[in-house]
């Protein structure tokens, strides 16, 4: 199948490899006994000491802490990788200041998935419906998790294609993607590191988000003050609210329903730009697939890599061959044409993902499970330009019968650096609990 440019795109190739393995059984295995710590969401937790009033901050095992196994949750580099000789450098200012690291976080292997499915490790527990039913979201999934839970204040996350946001929004928390390149690599398991990778924090809260950033990029707090003092209102923010088919309605009109009920002045984005949009993403996910490989393929069967994590890699090398390159040179393009439509908004907002976080099915997490949420999140195309962008949770009403709302989320993307205006955006979207 062709894309609109008669182009592969990565979906039309995944789905027939993805569809094989889900016939040939590729379902998660039950949690391994290795997993640590509450509700499988950390792999290595070190409690804070007893009195200890420092931040709690947990770190994705995919970031380098000195003196332990950087696994990227793969049962493969937990037994074969040596300890980290030192830490990543994203970790310096938290370093500095005193922080508590707590722990490092679960996550899919390799980061190369999108549910939060991890079969040795154990899949982290979503209770945010009650329920520990719903999938965790990847595949920053335990950082998702233990901001959810209260095991920490802030958590360091990746994210290639929505890793940060897709888990924020299954958990109902805050989870910013920053922009490209504002954030060190260095010492962070690669994926699409000259493309797409970006660290950022994941909270709560508004006030431990920005704490989060303020540890990532040195006077964040200060930046985050002064967009507040110069907009300290909605009605002062013009969004320019997007529209994608196969969205529910319902999350839709949720997130309507809470722009204009805190006087956000709403700009509605054209067909035009829509269609760009659709291109961008697309794309987005051609590269973030093919550098999985282009990365990582020396893994490609190793004894303890996952069936999932292999046949991704399959898919990458295929991708590679036929499309990559016609990706990549659209990027500069979907680049331009969000500078020009930043000239007249300040923020652009999209639902994170097109549907409520779906139930981990009965028969467990398939490959083509994957496939199905991979195409329900409106993110990679963000990666793809590298501009940065929140996920911002948003209460829907209550069903009848229901003891607990549903809760959605939006995503506010900006300007490349506009970190400390997305966050105010964030603060001035208040919904009912």
């Amino acid at each position: 199948m062709l894309g609109k440019k008669g182009y592969l795109s990565a979906s039309c190739i995944l789905m027939p490899l993805l569809l094989q393995c889900g016939v040939t059984g590729c379902i998660m295995r039950s949690a391994s006994t290795n997993s640590r710590g509450r509700d499988h969401a950390f792999i290595a937790y070190w409690p804070r000491p007893a009195g200890s009033t420092d931040l709690r901050l947990a770190v994705k095992d995919l970031i380098d802490v000195s003196g332990h196994v950087t696994s990227a949750g793969s049962e493969y580099l937990a037994r074969n990788n040596p300890p980290a000789a030192q830490d990543a450098k994203c970790l310096a200012l938290a370093r500095k200041r005193g922080v508590h690291i707590i722990g490092k976080t679960n996550l899919t292997e390799f980061a190369a998935g999108v549910s939060g499915r991890n079969d040795y490790f154990g899949t982290p527990r979503n209770r945010v419906n009650g329920k520990d039913k719903t999938i965790p979201g990847g595949s920053s999934s335990g950082s998702a998790a233990v901001v959810a839970n209260d095991s920490a204040d802030v958590s360091f996350g990746s994210d290639t294609a929505g890793s940060i946001r897709v888990p924020a929004a299954c958990y109902g928390v805050y989870g910013l993607k920053t922009t490209y390149g504002l954030v060190s690599l260095k010492g962070v398991f690669p994926l699409s590191p000259k493309h797409l990778d970006t660290i950022g924090p994941m909270a709560k809260d508004i006030p431990h988000l920005v704490q989060g950033m303020d540890l990532l990029q040195e006077g964040f707090a200060e930046k985050y003050a002064n967009a507040v003092a110069a907009k300290p209102s909605a009605r002062q923010i013009r969004v320019g609210r997007l529209y994608l088919d196969g969205t529910d309605p319902a999350i839709d009109q949720a997130i309507d329903a809470a722009l204009v009920a805190n006087h956000f002045r709403i700009v509605k984005l054209d067909k035009t730009f829509k269609n760009r949009w659709e291109q961008a993403q697309a794309d987005g996910k051609t590269v973030a697939v093919a550098d999985i490989w282009k990365s990582d393929g020396k893994y490609y069967h190793k004894k303890g890599v996952s069936s999932l994590t292999n046949t991704v890699m399959s898919v990458g090398a295929l991708t590679t061959e036929l499309s990559y390159n016609a990706a990549v040179k659209r990027k500069s393009a979907w680049q331009r044409t969000l500078r020009e439509t930043f000239e007249k908004v300040d923020v652009i907002a999209v639902p994170t993902l097109q549907g409520l976080p779906p139930k981990i099915p009965f028969f467990g997490i398939s490959a083509l499970f994957e496939s199905q949420v991979f195409n329900m999140q409106n993110t990679v195309g963000v990666n793809f330009a590298g501009n940065p962008a929140l996920a911002v949770p948003v209460s829907m009403p209550l069903p009848p019968k229901a003891k607990i709302a549903p809760i959605t989320s939006v995503q506010f993307v900006g300007p490349r650096r506009s970190e400390a205006q997305l966050i105010n955006a964030g603060r001035l979207l208040k919904t009912k609990p």
